[in-house]
């Protein structure tokens, strides 16, 4: 997840798209950059960290601009006059955190420039192509193939190159482009990722987010899928892929600077929870553009030591020890290796029996957690090979680490993790697929079955969230003065189970457990009354006849129960009280899904109660301390 904005018009934009970038760093910090046309020549400055280096670099820290990496000027001197430009802030996917991957990026003489937001699938093939035409590369990136592409099929109309070069990508994606050649024109396409078009008087922005612009325009255009917009200081034009011409209204947005830095959502955390389809589909789409195989060649374990692998550890605390346990299900199952699960502040004080043969993954979200940290150095110095999963380049877990599997959720602003979490179940789904393939444990069929159902994950998490909302609602209202909730699960189910019961603890405070269902008999049972909200993960699974067994125990103790289910499962609705049904796919796919009522479930309880569900007392988003 990346920030892009752009300005054409008739006011020097250097200062504007600096602003611009202030309102979108929440989108990623790991580099920045801008590009600035004057007189037919672009200048660039491209910063490593967050974008007080950019400003420095420019000169706007009250320093002196220093030379820019492709027009040989600074932007500090081009700036004043240029009224056309383009500038970025990165969240690292594609290549290290370095100046030379930071955007923008050129194309072979530094004429075109771009900016991306997202994942371009497809660009190891297009890099191969490209550089067999004699294009030269500067980056590590994906996204500097758009340049070349757009410099492939120049042929003086910047519209049409842009189609040209929109057309040959794959991914999930949103990119502008600028060339030298038009001096008054920006172009940009858009498939899955925002893109948003703003008008002014006798000006035109274009950016990834509404608040990049919104303290100097309310008009808004919003661009679709297979979009490409073409702008100008006069305003805007809309084409297809296939160039016919798109007419859209003009949109009056009303909100406040508050509420746009939320994207009209009444705060971080709901816009998060919408944000994890996309969240899950930057984590995996290009590295399943194969139909059969999960590209994991970041990863570097020798194919000797996945051979023979005797073991997996998994260490993490909190909502990352719940995405571990999922993936414990899905790596014992799908590689048939074993899987260990520890919390990470156990694992470091009982001097755990680990050796050369096993493998220890630590997840963290911020990279920084203070015991999973421990727990891997622990685990490095016994001989194992380590790997962090984690959502932060450049955090300690990744120079710890042997080896590191990014998620690519971007940015969490709310204490409680939701988007994190999905992502996170993502990566561990990618590397129990990864592990299969490479050790034979599964035929190519199944494998490709799972990649299909996993592709198809990000659309069902949308539609999840539309298909559950008034239903959760509903129990909300029901039951938000509740003294306790219980959550009940077999399984994978379980792990939902997990992590719903510590979203209703962090953010409503109401006391809440999880428990396997099997395990109900031996104590939790005594709990139960008709005043207890039991909810049980009960999506399709082998074991959906023992949960549905346990559901008829909870029932006859009179408590109201609450059931997760699949879509068409109708012996659900026999058992259960209430229930929110998620889509169908394949059962082990299911806790991605299953999760996402409980985090709303949670979410509106807490506001019912007229709580700050973005800051929860007493947390911290990383725990950087025992």
């Amino acid at each position: 997840m990346c920030g892009i904005v752009g300005y054409v018009g008739k006011r020097p934009c250097r200062d504007l798209l600096m602003a611009g970038l202030e309102k979108l760093e929440y989108r990623g910090y790991d580099s920045a950059g801008i590009s600035l046309l004057e007189d037919g020549r672009v200048d660039s400055v491209r910063a490593v960290g967050n974008l007080s280096n950019l400003r420095a670099a420019i000169g706007l820290n009250g320093g002196e601009g220093e030379g820019g990496d492709s027009g040989g000027g600074a932007v500090a001197v081009a700036a004043p006059p240029a009224t056309i430009g383009l500038a970025h802030t990165r969240w690292a996917t594609h290549g290290r955190v370095s100046e030379e991957n930071a955007h923008p990026h050129g194309d072979c003489d530094g004429r075109i420039q771009i900016v991306l937001n997202g994942i371009i699938e497809n660009h190891t093939e297009l890099r191969r192509q490209l550089e067999a035409e004699g294009h030269r590369f500067s980056s590590e990136t994906d996204a500097e193939i758009i340049a070349h592409l757009i410099e492939r099929h120049d042929d003086g109309d910047l519209t049409d190159a842009v189609r040209s070069a929109f057309a040959e990508l794959r991914g999930h994606y949103a990119f502008a482009a600028m060339h030298a050649d038009h001096p008054d024109t920006l172009v940009a396409a858009r498939q899955e990722c925002p893109l948003v078009v703003g008008l002014g008087d006798g000006e035109t922005f274009v950016a990834s987010a509404i608040p990049a612009f919104l303290a100097q325009t309310r008009r808004v255009l919003l661009i679709e899928n297979g979009e490409i917009v073409t702008i100008g200081s006069s305003g805007a034009t809309l084409t297809g892929a296939d160039g016919n011409t798109v007419s859209r209204e003009v949109e009056e947005i009303d909100w406040d600077q508050d509420a746009a830095e939320k994207g009209g959502y009444e705060t971080f955390m709901l816009k998060e929870i919408h944000e994890q389809a996309d969240a899950v589909a930057e984590t995996i789409t290009d590295r399943l553009a194969d139909v059969d195989r999960v590209d994991l060649s970041e990863l570097e374990l020798p194919d000797d030591f996945i051979a023979g692998m005797r073991r997996i550890v998994i260490v993490a605390c909190g909502t990352s020890y719940h995405a571990g346990l999922v993936g414990r299900y899905a790596i014992e199952q799908w590689a048939r290796i074993p899987v260990e699960m520890d919390i990470a502040s156990e694992y470091r004080y009982r001097d755990p029996v680990v050796g050369p043969d096993d493998l220890v993954i630590g997840i963290t979200q911020s990279g920084e957690t203070a015991d999973t940290l421990a727990a891997m150095r622990l685990a490095q110095e016994r001989g194992a090979r380590v790997m962090a999963l984690t959502n932060v380049m450049g955090s300690q877990a990744t120079r710890d680490a042997d080896t590191v599997l990014f998620t690519r959720a971007g940015l969490e602003i709310g204490v409680a993790a939701t988007k994190t979490f999905t992502a996170q179940v993502a990566a561990v789904y990618l590397l129990g697929l990864w592990l299969a393939r490479s050790r034979g444990k599964l035929p190519a069929d199944r494998i490709a079955e799972l990649i299909a159902e996993l592709k198809g994950i990000p659309s069902m998490i949308s539609r999840t969230i539309e298909l559950v909302d008034d239903g959760v609602e509903a129990i909300a209202a029901a039951e938000h003065q509740g003294r306790f909730f219980l959550y009940l699960g077999r399984n994978i189910g379980l792990p939902v189970c997990l992590e719903g019961a510590l979203k209703m603890k962090e953010i409503s405070y109401i006391p809440s457990d999880a428990y396997a269902a099997g395990e109900m008999k031996h104590g939790p049972i005594a709990l139960l009354d008709e005043s207890t909200p039991v909810v049980c993960i009960a999506t399709d699974s082998p074991i959906l006849d023992k949960v549905l067994s346990n559901m008829a125990e909870v029932r006859a103790r009179g408590a109201d129960l609450i059931a997760i289910a699949t879509e068409g499962s109708e012996r659900v609705a026999e058992v259960a009280d209430q229930i929110l049904y998620v889509p169908r796919t394949d059962w082990i796919l299911q806790p991605i899904l299953a999760i996402l009522p409980l985090q709303l479930l949670a979410y509106r309880v807490a506001r019912l109660k007229g709580l700050n569900v973005d800051q929860p007392r007493n947390l911290a988003k990383t725990v950087t301390v025992e």
